[in-house]
């Protein structure tokens, strides 16, 4: 493994090491430095800033692991998605709190994006307002994530995916039925 992994993955697991034990606001690049026995320069010559690592993390650990096209529906990568958030809830719990630019909600939703565009253009094969739709499937996952995970309420993420195919399986049936 190249040195820069074994640094990026240092300071990612660092990183997650803090964020168990308290807010991302409140953690600084300092403080992820001295978790990991790094200068503050190892850091900012592999991340511009603490939210380009937590992004990192997820681009790693997630993204980079996957290929879309090994599931033969969007609905088995949405499921690992689920397991993958659930083993690591702790994480995401508090990356879904923070708002604003650059925050793991904005990129989330942007790598989220070409899949629900996907699903969109699958079950709305009429011409409809598909960029409104792709950006309401992506809002609407992205708080029902946020809140199963920050609600804690143990429902495993199988039964979460399911609920989440059955609601939206019935929305695109009766938007197409009105639709004719």
């Amino acid at each position: 493994m190249p040195d820069s992994d074994i640094t990026k993955k240092a300071l990612a697991a660092a990183m997650k090491k803090l964020m168990a034990q308290k807010p991302f606001l409140k953690i600084s690049v300092r403080d992820i430095c001295e978790e990991c026995g790094m200068s503050r320069k190892s850091f900012y010559y592999h991340f511009k800033d603490k939210y380009d690592l937590m992004n990192w993390i997820f681009a790693e650990d997630f993204v980079g692991r996957i290929d879309p096209g090994a599931y033969e529906t969007e609905w088995g990568l949405l499921d690992d998605l689920c397991r993958y958030f659930y083993a690591e809830r702790e994480f995401y719990c508090n990356a879904l709190r923070v708002e604003g630019q650059n925050s793991f909600k904005e990129y989330f939703f942007e790598t989220q994006r070409p899949l629900i565009a996907s699903y969109v253009q699958h079950v709305f094969a009429r011409n409809v307002k598909k960029d409104f739709y792709v950006a309401f499937f992506c809002d609407g996952f992205l708080s029902a994530i946020a809140r199963w995970l920050q609600e804690g309420s143990g429902i495993l993420p199988e039964e979460f995916i399911e609920d989440m195919h059955g609601i939206l399986v019935l929305l695109a049936r009766r938007v197409v039925e009105t639709e004719k």
